[in-house]
C-alpha cells in the first residue's frame, strides 16, 4: 500500500497593521511611564531637600549626636554587665 501523505502548508496570517499599532502604543505607554516616574522622583527629591533644609539641627550633627549616644549606651551596658558579673562572682565565692 502506497499512501500519499499530503503536506499542508500552514502559515500564520498576521495583520501587520495591528502589530505596528501595538508597537506604537507600547512605546507611547513606556514614554508616559518614564515621564511619570521622573516627575515622581523629582517631587520626592524636592521634598527631601526641603525637609533637610528646614531641620533645626543639621543631619551630620544629628548623626554625630546619635553615634555618641550609642557609644555611651554601649559603655553603660558593658559596665552594668561587668558589675552584675562581679556581684554574682562575689556571692558565689562566699
Amino acid at each position: 500500500m502506497n499512501q500519499h501523505h499530503r503536506q499542508s502548508s500552514q502559515t500564520i496570517d498576521i495583520d501587520t497593521r495591528l502589530v505596528r499599532t501595538a508597537a506604537v502604543l507600547t512605546a507611547a505607554g513606556a514614554m508616559v511611564a518614564c515621564a511619570g516616574m521622573a516627575v515622581g522622583a523629582f517631587a520626592v527629591l524636592t521634598a527631601g531637600r526641603r525637609m533637610i533644609r528646614d531641620m533645626d539641627v543639621p543631619a551630620t550633627q544629628q548623626a554625630a549626636m546619635k553615634w555618641q549616644q550609642a557609644k555611651e549606651a554601649s559603655l553603660a551596658g558593658m559596665r552594668a554587665w561587668q558589675s552584675a558579673s562581679d556581684a554574682q562572682n562575689g556571692s558565689l565565692a562566699r
